[in-house]
């Protein structure tokens, strides 16, 4: 039974004159910022605008890199050779680490997006591409990671530190990995359940797949998508239930680090 545990949520995606989510809002629940880089959302104003607020809230921040696709918001596979993943990367985590600090920042973690995220838990090479790109910055990053996937696997290979993540506003497979956005279901936007999920998920250690079978899963982490339309709902039920559960929701590197 966890009596500590990391909220965190993908933030900093808008682009422009072009709104996504709401950052402010979600700096006053969440207790991680995994901020867009640029290459599937996100650009330097935006950027600066969170890692600001984020210092103001007390909230730690890491990179979250994806592929170079602002028309597809980084949900499309690209394939490519895993050294081009490995410089992406590194590019990315490079451009948060340089505007952190007009906050007097740095980044503590790093967390792949979307497709690059999903292809990574089950390519290894990719996986190690990621995690490779995070040693070169930072041996000290935290590399987020989906729960016995290849990209544990890359992390604990390279000797670098992680913290596995439960998915309280997403369906997920049998085998652990996430429903595809492109089947009904996949998105969870009832508070109520998402909470009920994350209370499970640190508690239990226990993430219920979409078939009803319970999958045993060891989680530090749990991710609202702050591009939901009810992710401020999602992300205050959950951190709600988890401080009524005895669950004391703490930054990453409080967690990790401790």
């Amino acid at each position: 039974m966890a009596n500590k545990i990391n909220l965190n949520a993908d933030m900093g995606e808008s682009y422009g004159a072009f709104k996504m989510g709401d950052d402010e809002g979600l700096l006053k629940i969440v207790r991680s910022a995994n901020i867009a880089c640029g290459f599937h959302a996100g650009d330097a104003n935006v950027m600066h605008q969170v890692v600001v607020r984020a210092k103001q809230e007390g909230v730690s921040i890491g990179a979250h890199p994806g592929f170079n696709d602002l028309w597809g918001f980084g949900r499309r596979r690209i394939d490519m050779a895993p050294r081009d993943a490995e410089y992406a990367v590194v590019y990315q985590i490079g451009a948060l680490q340089a505007m952190a600090r007009y906050a007097g920042l740095k980044p503590t973690h790093a967390k792949a997006h979307g497709m690059l995220y999903t292809m990574a838990a089950e390519d290894l090479e990719l996986a190690l591409a990621i995690g490779r790109a995070i040693k070169t910055v930072d041996p000290d990053l935290i590399y987020v990671v989906l729960p016995d996937s290849e990209m544990e696997r890359a992390a604990e290979r390279l000797g670098l530190k992680l913290a596995r993540e439960g998915f309280i506003d997403r369906m997920y497979n049998d085998n652990g990995n996430l429903v595809s956005r492109k089947m009904p279901g996949a998105v969870i936007g009832d508070p109520q359940v998402a909470a009920e999920r994350a209370v499970r998920m640190a508690l239990d250690g226990e993430i219920v797949a979409a078939s009803g079978k319970r999958l045993k899963r060891r989680v530090e982490t749990l991710c609202v998508h702050g591009d939901e339309p009810a992710a401020i709902a999602v992300a205050t039920a959950a951190r709600r239930a988890l401080e009524a559960a005895g669950v004391a929701v703490v930054t990453l590197p409080e967690l990790v680090n401790a």
